[in-house]
């Protein structure tokens, strides 16, 4: 099982560096199903929206309901995120790795990218998330104390991508 995870601090870094690394991977000829995440600021508002790009070349879908500047607790809307599950899911079996942006709320609870991780490990596909500190208890129990914590550099993540691909850099 080829299951690693980055959990880098700061808002909105992990989101960064995934959607770096992919845009890396892609270039290097891994074949990638998953999402990487963008977080555009709106004028007006004081928080952004939340943006999934699903790998490997769209759609772009909002998983935030803009529910205006005065709302207090989770802005996810988790049909569009079901949406794009299964937009990675059609994905999923010409891939060589899955990207997943978040493991967070929806997939502690055993929602969300959750069943597809465990589809993609059973295929032997390897799976690489982000993680933030609040759902990383989570995120470990879900992994069974098998995924492995990655540093917060490119090109060492991107090492365990191509060997966990089977592929070796030139």
């Amino acid at each position: 099982m080829q299951l690693a995870y980055v959990s880098l601090p700061g808002r909105g870094a992990n989101d960064r560096f995934l959607a770096a690394l992919a845009g890396a991977a892609q270039a290097a000829g891994l074949r990638l199903a998953g999402t990487v995440q963008t977080n555009p600021e709106r004028e007006g508002r004081v928080k952004c929206d939340m943006d999934l790009r699903v790998l490997p070349d769209g759609p772009v879908l909002r998983i935030s309901e803009d529910r205006g500047n005065g709302a207090r607790g989770c802005r996810l809307d988790a049909g569009v995120l079901e949406a794009a599950v299964l937009g990675v899911a059609a994905a999923l079996p010409g891939a060589d790795l899955l990207l997943v942006n978040k493991f967070g709320k929806q997939e502690s609870e055993g929602r969300g990218f959750a069943p597809l991780i465990a589809e993609a490990l059973s295929r032997g596909i390897p799976v690489l998330a982000g993680v933030n500190g609040l759902n990383l208890p989570a995120f470990q129990a879900f992994a069974d104390g098998l995924a492995m914590p990655l540093p917060a550099d490119q090109a060492a993540v991107m090492g365990w991508c191509q060997r966990a691909c089977r592929l070796q850099p030139a």
